[in-house]
């Protein structure tokens, strides 16, 4: 099958046989029930919260052996009919199921759950997005979730639960992020943020 005409300026719509052979330049997407959406280019500031995360949670997965943490474009597939991906900002891949991904290396995409996924929230995350991302999440399986919202200065813990996902609340300053799946993490939001705000 073939990629359909596009029925919005600049839209394409991929089923599962296309999108495995689809050969486009757009890197950082997601596909959402068919349609490629592209996903905008982070401001400084996330990049700059983005890298401090990265650097705190892979210097203590690397001490203890836990996983890998990773960053986008990646992509998770949801489902495949109607197709559906989804590229979180940062993903962890536990050492505990390294079975499932591990011979998945040389693939551009997993049909299975990062134990945690990190987003940052931008502008352009509505209600409905968000709402409709954490449900695209829990189909998926991701055990915890979290929103940092680097205007703000918060970080929301999301943990999965059997009709969706529980909010342990939002945190700021010297309070500790409470981290259900990187248990022994000691991460707080002034770390993630110094230096980032105006």
């Amino acid at each position: 099958m073939a990629i359909t005409a596009p029925h919005e300026q600049g839209t394409k719509r991929l089923d599962w046989e296309a999108y495995l052979r689809w050969e486009d330049d757009l890197m950082h997407y997601e596909i959402i029930d068919g349609e490629v959406h592209p996903l905008p280019t982070p401001i400084l500031k996330h990049q700059l919260a983005q890298a401090k995360l990265m650097d705190r949670i892979r210097s203590y997965l690397n001490l203890n052996r836990l996983g890998e943490l990773l960053a986008a474009p990646f992509d998770f597939v949801v489902r495949r009919e109607p197709l559906r991906t989804r590229q979180p900002d940062l993903f962890f891949l536990s050492s505990a199921r390294e079975a499932e991904w591990r011979d998945r290396l040389s693939e551009p995409r997993l049909e299975i759950a990062p134990d945690l996924v990190i987003e940052l929230l931008s502008p352009s995350d509505t209600y409905h997005r968000w709402k409709e991302k954490l449900q695209d999440y829990h189909q998926l399986g991701v055990r915890e979730v979290w929103a940092v919202d680097v205007e703000a200065g918060e970080i929301e813990v999301l943990v999965r639960e059997e009709g969706g996902y529980r909010s342990l609340g939002w945190f700021s300053g010297e309070q500790p992020v409470p981290t259900q799946v990187l248990t022994g993490l000691t991460l707080t939001p002034a770390e993630v943020f110094a230096g980032v705000q105006e």
